[in-house]
């Protein structure tokens, strides 16, 4: 499916119905598979056939969605997880162990923040987190000798600064480790990482991909591109055997295009078992057959969202990539040329009381812990999903106290103004 522009790739990757079959992939919704014998089936768990065992491992539902979006960000193989939150677990825990390290944008969901700062670290591996407009300077001092990856995001949820994925690919590779980068917002629709150096990128596929608060997913892609065989001692789990099963060493059974997805579903998939139920497979995968019309619409409403607050009186400050003299504009151009995201983010003047009077005024939009699906949807972060942090973290993040996280959907923008309006006049 090389050939065709994204938008086929949306409807068509993933799957190709033969003669006679359904036009739209099965649910195989199905624990188990039968086998003639133990020998067949010996073959699978040695990693020497494929197959399917277990949908805890994998299932072929879910394996259609995976190459679909392959495809779209332009990979070598990807897999589903139960969520966005697992795909950035595995992604990162795949080639990081206790006693590594790991360089992370400071601008990031505030659930992976807690991952990372929190769980994983009393996992036993340390996070350095940097600005992401840090210099390169600042940026190449975070690595150490046991650094292990860098992570960042696409669009940061929700302070929207843009990553600078040239700026953080040159020092990832200069350290010899990969660049994983979260590219839920943009999606592949308005940005593809791979072709500015990124190695993984991950979803979660819950917001834009999903598109309609149907199912909680996630997604893991490779490039491809990342050489571990160069940097043997800092990724023994991929250049060295695995004595779980039987000694195999995945870079020299599956090259550097299936290693690093083989491994996360042969070793994590198996223990930690965060698969996507084959339905909820299919739910995604209804929704990404009308990605790019979502997103340009999402994008548009954005915009005039954005303009509309950025000449009112009640608001203090606007933050949308794109919106000309937004300080991320440029470097959104740059990495976005046809659209960034339907999130905007601002402040109402008075702080976080006048912020939640004008949250409780809103009768279009929802108040939900949510973002980035069709209906419009509004949080104040700092009291929901980074409520774990302190000040000084929030600061971190680019989260203000006042800040409204206000997620543009795709219903007629003239009725989401005027909620908006309604909403202001009452702070």
């Amino acid at each position: 499916m090389s050939d065709y522009q994204i938008a086929t790739n949306c409807l068509h990757a993933g799957y190709h119905p033969g003669n006679g079959e359904p036009r739209n992939f099965p649910i195989v919704q199905s624990t188990t598979f039968r086998y003639e014998t133990s020998e067949e089936m010996g073959k699978l768990f040695d990693l020497e056939a494929s197959g399917y065992f277990y949908t805890r491992l994998q299932n072929p539902t879910n394996d259609h969605v995976a190459a679909k979006i392959c495809a779209l960000e332009g990979g070598t193989a990807a897999m589903l997880t139960s969520s966005g939150q697992a795909a950035n677990f595995y992604a990162v825990f795949n080639i990081a162990s206790c006693g590594d390290h790991v360089v992370a944008s400071s601008a990031i969901y505030g659930g992976t923040y807690n991952l990372f700062a929190v769980t994983m670290k009393r996992m036993g591996i340390e996070f350095t987190f940097v600005e992401p407009d840090c210099s390169e300077e600042e940026l190449n001092a975070a690595f150490r000798p046991n650094t292990k990856a860098v992570f960042g995001e696409t669009i940061a949820n929700p302070a929207l600064s843009v990553l600078d994925i040239e700026k953080f690919a040159n020092a990832a590779h200069s350290h010899g480790v990969p660049l994983i980068v979260d590219n839920t917002f943009p999606t592949p629709i308005n940005c593809r990482p791979f072709e500015w150096g990124a190695d993984i990128v991950t979803h979660s596929t819950t917001k834009y991909m999903d598109g309609h608060a149907n199912a909680v997913g996630g997604a893991i892609v490779d490039s491809g591109r990342f050489d571990w065989t160069k940097h043997p001692d800092k990724f023994p789990g991929l250049c060295t055997p695995d004595e779980s099963y039987h000694g195999v060493t995945y870079t020299e059974r599956f090259g550097l295009e299936g290693a690093f997805i083989t491994k996360a579903t042969a070793q994590l998939m198996r223990d930690f078992g965060s698969i996507p139920a084959p339905m909820n497979a299919y739910l995604l995968n209804v929704g990404l057959e009308t990605l790019p019309l979502r997103m340009a619409r999402h994008c548009e409403n954005a915009l005039a969202v954005a303009r509309y607050l950025q000449a009112h009186p009640k608001v203090a400050w606007v933050r949308f990539p794109g919106l000309t003299g937004d300080s991320q504009y440029e470097l959104a151009r740059k990495y976005m040329p046809n659209g960034t995201c339907g999130v905007v983010s601002f402040g109402v003047k008075g702080g976080r009381k006048a912020a939640e009077k004008f949250m409780a005024g809103l009768k279009l939009a929802s108040i939900a812990t949510h973002v980035a699906d069709a209906k419009t949807c509004v949080l104040h972060p700092a009291s929901a999903t980074h409520r774990q942090m302190n000040d000084a973290e929030l600061a971190a993040a680019g989260i203000s106290p006042d800040l409204v996280r206000f997620s543009v959907g795709i219903e007629d923008s003239k009725d989401l103004i005027a909620d908006i309006e309604n909403a202001l006049a009452g702070v």
